[in-house]
C-alpha cells in the first residue's frame, strides 16, 4: 500500500539540528529517536487510561520500523498538536484514528534508514533490506544495526510515499506484548497524577455547594484559615460567565472555596470548619463549540430529585397514538397500520439511573502558574482542549501553557471533563505557588458528570407466522436521549419508527463508558429476546433472520452497521457456546458500537437468592487485534464492568443532593462476584482496527437481563437488577 505522506516533513531535522541533539540520539520523526547503539525510543501520543495504548500504539510504529521490540523504550509523548493528531482518550478511537499515521511514522523511518545504508555503502536502495533492527545488503554481505546509520538517516529528506507491510508480514502486530508500565505499576513506582510531587508544592481542597442547583453567596472562612498547616482560604470563580469554554468544560459549580495548605489531611480537615452560605442558581443557557458545530446547553433552576425524574420520564415516554406526535428520528413504512394488522403485540419499558464514574484514582491535578508560563501535570483525557481553556482562563497564549500527561487510574469518560485542571490552575495563580488539587472520594462522587438517567419504551408487532412486521422505540433521558435510530434492527424491519426526547437538568452529566450505548443496548437486547419468545423462535436465529434481511434486502439507506459482520459474531457465539448447566439461566445478546461488534452468551445461577455469573462467552469483531493479551484483558474488564453496573450500581438524588457519596452506599461489583470464567474469541478478518475499550460493555447488560429471565421466569426492566432478584425467588 502506498500512502501520501507529508506532515512529518516539518519534523525533519536539519544538519545543524542533528548536531545540536544529544550525542548518541537521533530523531527521525516526531514519534521516534534512535541511539547510536540501536536502541529505539518511541513516543506514545495518546493519554493512557488503562486501555494499554501506551504499549499498543508503539507496537504499530515498531512493526513498520522493523525493529526488535526488545530494543524499544516507550515514553509518554508530550502534548504537541503540531506533530501529533487527536491526542485524546475517548470514543475507543485511539488505535483506529492513529492506525495510519503510526504505521507511516515507522515505515518512513525504516525507509530513511535503508536509504542511509544504501548511501553509506554506495549500493542500490532496492538491494537493502531492514528487519529486527538490522540493515543488510545481500550481494556484498554488508550489515549494520539501525544506530550505525541513524545520524545519516536523520539528515535525509522525508519521502513523500513509502510502502507499508502486508498484514501477512506482521511480526509484532498480532502478538502479545507485556504492558510497558507493568513492572512500575506492581512495584509502586510513581506513574499516576496522585504520585506527582514538586519542590515547594502545596495542597488544595475545594468546597462545592451541597446540592445541584445551588451557588455560593458567602460565608465565614476565618475558622478554617486558623487551622494548622493552612496557608490560605478564599472563594474563587473557576468559570466566569464570559469565559470561552470547550465542550469538555462541564462544571456544575463554577464558584468554589479553596483551602490551601501543607498536606491533604490538613486542608481537608480545615474545609470542615468552613461556614458557607448558598442560594438557588437561576436558569441559564450557554453555547459551546463541539467538533466543528455548536452545542446549546440549557440549565434549569430548582432542586431536583429521583422520584420527580422518574415521573417526568415515564410521562414523556408514552408512545403516541398519532404518528405525527413526538420527534421521529427515523420512520420507515407505516408502523400504525402494521400494528393494526399484527397478530401479536409486545410492549415493554426499560429504565436506568444516574451512574458515577468512580475511577480508582480520584480527580487531581498539579499546577505551577508563573507570570509568563503555566505548567500543569496530571491525569486528563482531553489535554488538547483543556489547554485552550486554561490559556483563556489565565490570560495566556497557548504556547505559554504546558500540560503534561500522567498515567490515569481510570477514566471511563470522567477525565474528558477537566474542570479540576482549571481549578488547580486558578488556585496556583492566586497563591503564587505550585499546588496539587486533590478531590476526596466524596468530592469526586458528588460533583457530577454522571452517566445520564435513561428511559426507553418499545413496541413490536408480529404476524401470524411469528415474523416481525413492526418495531417502535421511544427513548430519552436526563438530559439526553440514548437513541441510535439507524442501528439494528433499523434496516431489518419493514415498518420501523424511532422517536426521542430530552429532559433538561442542572445535574451535570457526561460521557460514560460507551455513551448512550451503555443503556440502549441492554434495553434493546432484552426486548429483542422477549419478542423472540413471543415469536416462538430461538434468540440466535431470531436475530440472524433479521440480519439476513438487512444484508440481502435492507430497508432504508442510513443503516450504520455491517449486517454481515454483525451476523458473524452472533453465529460464532452460537457455534462456540456449549450447553448450559442444570439450574442455569442463559442470556444471549449482541450489539454494534464504536465501529465494533460484540456478541455474548452468559450463564448464571441463583445461590442463596443472589445471581452468580458462571460463564461469559464473548465474540468480538474489532478488526486487526494489535496485542491479543491486552485486547482480551479489555474485553474481560468491560464484561465485568457491565455485569456489575447492571446488577448493583445506581445513584439517586434528593433535593439536588446525591445520596451515594462513597463505596459504602454506591455498590460496585466485588471480586467474589466476577464471572467464574470469561471466554473471549476474536474474529480474524484483516480489517483495519476499530474500537475495543467500550464495545464489550453495552451488550453484556442485555445478556444479564435475559439470563435472569431464563432462571427466574420474570423479566427485568429496571436497573440495577440485583435488588429485585430475591423478591422473584421468594415469590
Amino acid at each position: 500500500m502506498l500512502l501520501g505522506f507529508s506532515w512529518l516533513a516539518s519534523c525533519n531535522p536539519t544538519a545543524e539540528q542533528v548536531r545540536a541533539l544529544p550525542k548518541d540520539w537521533f530523531k527521525l520523526n516526531g514519534f521516534l529517536s534512535i541511539a547510536d547503539n540501536g536502541q529505539v525510543t518511541i513516543q506514545s501520543p495518546n493519554p493512557e487510561i488503562g486501555q494499554n495504548v501506551k504499549t499498543s500504539m508503539p507496537m504499530i510504529v515498531a512493526e513498520e520500523l522493523g525493529c526488535d521490540w526488545a530494543d524499544v523504550i516507550v515514553e509518554q509523548a508530550p502534548l504537541n498538536t503540531a506533530v501529533f493528531t487527536r491526542q485524546l482518550a475517548g470514543g475507543s478511537q485511539s488505535i483506529r484514528q492513529g492506525w495510519e499515521s503510526l504505521r507511516m511514522a515507522g515505515a518512513t523511518a525504516r525507509h530513511m534508514l535503508m536509504q542511509a545504508a544504501a548511501q553509506t555503502w554506495e549500493v542500490p536502495l532496492d538491494e537493502v533490506t531492514a528487519e529486527n533492527g538490522k540493515l543488510q545488503h545481500g550481494p556484498s554481505g554488508k550489515t549494520a544495526h539501525y544506530g550505525e546509520v541513524a545520524s545519516v538517516a536523520a539528515q535525509l529528506d522525508v519521502p513523500e510515499e513509502v510502502e507499508l507491510k502486508a498484514n501477512s508480514d506482521f511480526s509484532i502486530i498480532g502478538t502479545s506484548r507485556k504492558n510497558v508500565d507493568a513492572l512500575k505499576i506492581v512495584t509502586g513506582k510513581p506513574l499516576y497524577g496522585l504520585d506527582y510531587t514538586a519542590p515547594g508544592m502545596l495542597y488544595a481542597s475545594i468546597a462545592t455547594p451541597p446540592a445541584f442547583g445551588l451557588r455560593l453567596t458567602g460565608g465565614d472562612l476565618e475558622a478554617a484559615k486558623a487551622m494548622p498547616g493552612v496557608r490560605d482560604v478564599f472563594a474563587f470563580e473557576a468559570y466566569p460567565e464570559d469565559l470561552e469554554t470547550q465542550w469538555c468544560d462541564v462544571s456544575a459549580f463554577p464558584e468554589l472555596v479553596a483551602v490551601v495548605g501543607d498536606s491533604t489531611w490538613q486542608v481537608m480537615q480545615a474545609r470542615k470548619a468552613l461556614q458557607l452560605e448558598w442560594e438557588e442558581r437561576p436558569a441559564s443557557e450557554k453555547k459551546v463549540p463541539f467538533f466543528g458545530r455548536e452545542l446549546v446547553t440549557k440549565t434549569p433552576s430548582g432542586l431536583e430529585n429521583t422520584p420527580m425524574h422518574e415521573e417526568q420520564m415515564e410521562a414523556l415516554s408514552i408512545l403516541p397514538e398519532d404518528r405525527d406526535r413526538g420527534e421521529a428520528v427515523r420512520d420507515d413504512g407505516d408502523v400504525r397500520a402494521a400494528f393494526a394488522s399484527a397478530a401479536k403485540i409486545v410492549e415493554a419499558s426499560y429504565t436506568a439511573p444516574f451512574l458515577a464514574h468512580n475511577t480508582m484514582e480520584p480527580m487531581n491535578f498539579f499546577a505551577d502558574v508563573k507570570a509568563d508560563r503555566a505548567t500543569l501535570v496530571g491525569p486528563i483525557q482531553t489535554p488538547e482542549f483543556m489547554e485552550k481553556t486554561v490559556a483563556a482562563r489565565l490570560g495566556m497564549d497557548l504556547e505559554q501553557v504546558d500540560i503534561q500527561m500522567t498515567r490515569m487510574g481510570g477514566g471511563f469518560g470522567r477525565r474528558l471533563y477537566g474542570h479540576f485542571l482549571v481549578e488547580a490552575a486558578v488556585i496556583s495563580q492566586r497563591i503564587g505557588a505550585p499546588v496539587k488539587l486533590v478531590y476526596s472520594r466524596e468530592d469526586d462522587m458528588a460533583f457530577g458528570c454522571y452517566r445520564p438517567a435513561y428511559h426507553a419504551r418499545y413496541k413490536a408487532g408480529l404476524d401470524e407466522d411469528g415474523k416481525l412486521i413492526a418495531w417502535q422505540v421511544r427513548a430519552g433521558g436526563i438530559p439526553e436521549s440514548p437513541l441510535a435510530a439507524n442501528r439494528f434492527p433499523a434496516g431489518a424491519v419493514e415498518n420501523y419508527r424511532a422517536e426521542q426526547w430530552e429532559l433538561p437538568s442542572n445535574i451535570t452529566t457526561g460521557a460514560w463508558r460507551a455513551p448512550r450505548s451503555n443503556f440502549i443496548a441492554g434495553a434493546e437486547q432484552a426486548f429483542m429476546d422477549e419478542v423472540a419468545e413471543a415469536a416462538g423462535k430461538d434468540p440466535f436465529e431470531f436475530r440472524l433472520e433479521l440480519l439476513e434481511r438487512a444484508k440481502t434486502d435492507p430497508v432504508g439507506e442510513d443503516n450504520d452497521y455491517d449486517a454481515e459482520r454483525y451476523a458473524g459474531v452472533i453465529a460464532a457465539a452460537r457455534d462456540k457456546s456449549s450447553s448450559k448447566g442444570s439450574g442455569q439461566g442463559r442470556g444471549v445478546s449482541a450489539y454494534y458500537c464504536h465501529n465494533s461488534y460484540v456478541a455474548n452468551v452468559l450463564d448464571l445461577s441463583l445461590r442463596n437468592g443472589e445471581p452468580v455469573v458462571d460463564k461469559v462467552l464473548a465474540v468480538v469483531d474489532c478488526g486487526i487485534v494489535i496485542n491479543p493479551d491486552a485486547a482480551t484483558n479489555m474485553v474481560e474488564g468491560g464484561t465485568i464492568d457491565g455485569i456489575g453496573h447492571a446488577l448493583y450500581s445506581g445513584l439517586t438524588i434528593d433535593e439536588g443532593t446525591p445520596q451515594q457519596r462513597n463505596f459504602d452506599t454506591y455498590r460496585l461489583i466485588r471480586n467474589s462476584e466476577a464471572p467464574r470464567e470469561i471466554e473471549v474469541h476474536f474474529i480474524d478478518n484483516g480489517i483495519d482496527p476499530t474500537g475495543l475499550g467500550e464495545p464489550p460493555f453495552p451488550p453484556i447488560v442485555g445478556a444479564v437481563a435475559n439470563a435472569l429471565y431464563d432462571v427466574t421466569g420474570k423479566r427485568f426492566y429496571k436497573q440495577p437488577f440485583a435488588g429485585a432478584v430475591p423478591e422473584v425467588v421468594e415469590g
